[in-house]
């Protein structure tokens, strides 16, 4: 080879390697087409219009009670109930599968951002056609062996890729908020059934109790009317009451039950795992005097439904780049290179190679309409997530708002409660005295048993409101879950 050739032959590559550079170049300081993502910021008010007894405690102090609310209980049954239904709740691990899923879609979308190469070989025999002078066939065949590399890079010059990873970005983010927000609800969902456990199993003590006190007041009933000193009519009235009590208790023993069996789902059993640990009754977990509230702007970071309301606002605002990068070129780069040759011994040797290698556009000039279709489906879709979150963030705030007030109303119910089981209580000591003293008759025994049993059944119903309603305000302030 002459040296003015190969001088062009090294010129030549030179401006390939130039050109090359400078198509890197476009694709590390190219555009990104689309919005930019800008964080929400929604109208909270500055405090809460319910009652709050612990809106005085820090940020670091809400965080750390809300993260392990359930501990503020103090019963060591339901801590352990949640946290075994942390680590096996079938809900619980499908919402970190979706997780998985969004990362490994995001590495697929990531990949988009990077060159592709292929390893190619190939091996062809083949005869083409003719004749000899003798009429016969005399074509000749010939091998053909081939190996090689073809690689390509679209460039990503106006950012659809990156604007497509960042969504896949906001779209892990959702996926992990998501399952922040089965945890929030799992763990509250536990304690709720654990609460409604122990207060049905309070009223069948309470049921029983009473039952024995009315079977004692029948049989006394009884034995006054063989004595001749009451009508049938007291026996009658004993013994109803006595069968309406008793009636109670199947009810509350299969509801019991029943809360048992959704507790052992909750934390991924058969229905009657939990039966020989739950069946014997317990007191109803006592709420905390207090409650670290916050101010309503904390609900903006704490609660998982609102911070996965925003991440599905920002994949949506960058998906709209993704749609807008396809009204501008597709840049690519593409090379090719190996050996090939007719014989199986030669074929690799150097002067048997060939490469190709080459810039190359395309653009979409005519599609009538279904770009900007897009464009306009993705804005749509945007507004659809502002509102979403806007709704969410409202939702969180009536959530606290509701529990707030019905915590408060709930314990002044249940303090006028206990007055009246106190006065209730009182009342059937002096109605049975004066009826075994013959001062009153039997009606006034039976109104003041009625109304015993029925004040002490709505306080243990109260009291196991008063918890619940906690536990609903727990999980509106977002606890359950920890910050990272």
């Amino acid at each position: 080879m002459s040296n003015d050739a190969l001088r062009g032959k090294l010129n030549m590559l030179r401006k390939n390697q130039l050109f090359i550079l400078c198509f890197c170049l476009i694709t590390v300081t190219g555009c990104t087409v689309g919005p930019n993502y800008r964080s929400p910021e929604p109208n909270v008010p500055s405090s809460w219009s319910g009652p709050t007894a612990a809106s005085g405690q820090t940020t670091a102090m809400m965080t750390e009670d809300l993260v392990h609310w359930w501990t503020t209980f103090g019963d060591k049954t339901l801590t352990s109930l949640i946290e075994r239904a942390v680590n096996s709740n079938l809900d619980l691990k499908q919402a970190e599968t979706r997780i998985l899923e969004a990362r490994a879609s995001r590495g697929i979308v990531t990949a988009g951002l990077w060159p592709s190469a292929a390893a190619t070989g190939s091996f062809t025999r083949s005869r083409s056609g003719g004749t000899t002078s003798f009429g016969s066939g005399g074509g000749a065949t010939r091998n053909l062996y081939q190996a090689g590399l073809d690689a390509a890079w679209e460039l990503d010059v106006f950012g659809g890729v990156r604007r497509d990873v960042e969504a896949a970005n906001a779209d892990v983010l959702a996926a992990v908020e998501d399952r922040s927000d089965v945890l929030v609800t799992l763990t509250a969902e536990v304690a709720l059934s654990y609460i409604e456990l122990r207060g049905f199993q309070q009223q069948i003590v309470i049921a029983q109790n009473n039952l024995k006190a009315q079977r004692h007041s029948a049989k006394l009933t009884r034995q006054r009317f063989e004595g001749g000193f009451v009508s049938a009519l007291d026996v009658a009235n004993a013994d109803a009451l006595v069968a309406t009590t008793a009636s109670q208790i199947p009810v509350l023993e299969s509801s019991a039950r029943q809360t048992i069996y959704s507790l052992s789902v909750l934390l991924g059993l058969e229905p009657s795992a939990l039966v020989q640990e739950l069946m014997q009754a317990s007191e109803i977990p006592a709420a905390p005097p207090a409650v670290p509230v916050g101010i309503p702007s904390d609900l903006l970071r704490r609660r998982p439904d609102v911070r996965r309301a925003e991440a599905q606002i920002h994949s949506a605002t960058a998906l709209i780049g993704v749609a807008t990068a396809d009204l501008f070129p597709k840049l690519s780069l593409s090379a090719s290179g190996g050996f090939q040759g007719n014989q199986s011994g030669t074929w690799t040797n150097w002067n048997n190679r060939f490469w190709s290698l080459g810039p190359s556009a395309s653009w979409q000039v005519f599609d009538a309409g279904r770009i900007g279709a897009n464009i306009d489906l993705q804005k749509v879709i945007k507004e659809q997530s502002v509102i979403t979150y806007q709704q969410t963030v409202l939702t969180a705030l009536q959530d606290v708002e509701n529990a707030l007030i019905a915590s408060a109303k709930e314990q002044e119910h249940r303090s006028a409660l206990v007055e009246a089981v106190a006065a209730n209580r009182k009342a059937v000591d002096l109605a049975t005295k004066l009826y075994t003293e013959g001062q009153t008759d039997f009606l006034n025994v039976l109104e003041a048993q009625r109304s015993l049993y029925a004040s002490e059944d709505a306080l243990v119903q109260s009291t196991r409101t008063v918890s619940t309603n906690l536990v609903a305000l727990y999980k509106a302030l977002g606890g359950g879950w920890t910050i990272e």
